[in-house]
């Protein structure tokens, strides 16, 4: 599902917001830049407010935000909905013990990782990032979340790039977006 279908006023001021850089950070990759987005404050209110109404009462309790800019999305929605927010950073980001998630991305791989304990089983977890592209970050989320007991409601993106068929790889999970870049 996704936001730009349903014709909400909102969605244009912030798909005007996002800037496309070409070759960023290698060539061919047409990058999508969000830091455009965060210079307008009603672009960027109107992204989270967006989340917010769609999470809201829908008992969710964790969400989830990988390095580095799910944490500019993921809290504010965590606090508006009254959910925790759980940081899945880059490796050796962490102190104590971590579960760690390998994947590859568009232009390499990478890793993610989560504190132990940060979830528990039963927890109802929305899994928050700016983009996706192939679905490789957001697919490690879901793995390590569900491998320390969570269940992954849904996963939520400002951008989604549907020619690299990221959504395809979610094993039928549901991804709400907000703005289709073509």
């Amino acid at each position: 599902m996704s936001a730009f279908r349903e014709d909400d006023p909102r969605i244009d001021g912030i798909q005007s917001r996002i800037r496309v850089v070409p070759d960023f950070p290698k060539p061919g990759i047409m990058f999508q830049d969000i830091t455009t987005l965060l210079l307008d404050p009603k672009a960027f209110k109107d992204t989270i407010d967006l989340f917010v109404e769609r999470y809201k009462g829908k008992n969710i309790s964790i969400v989830a935000g990988m390095e580095a800019r799910g944490f500019i999305f993921g809290p504010p929605i965590a606090l508006a909905i009254g959910a925790k927010f759980v940081p899945l950073r880059k490796p050796k980001k962490l102190p104590g013990k971590v579960l760690r998630q390998e994947y590859d991305l568009t232009y390499g791989s990478d890793c993610l990782e989560m504190h132990v304990g940060a979830v528990e089983a039963g927890d109802r977890a929305l899994v928050v990032d700016d983009l996706i592209a192939t679905g490789g970050t957001i697919c490690a989320a879901m793995d390590l979340l569900e491998r320390a007991g969570a269940e992954v409601v849904e996963c939520a993106c400002v951008i989604e790039v549907p020619e690299l068929k990221g959504r395809d790889r979610l094993n039928g999970k549901p991804l709400y977006v907000l703005v289709e870049w073509q």
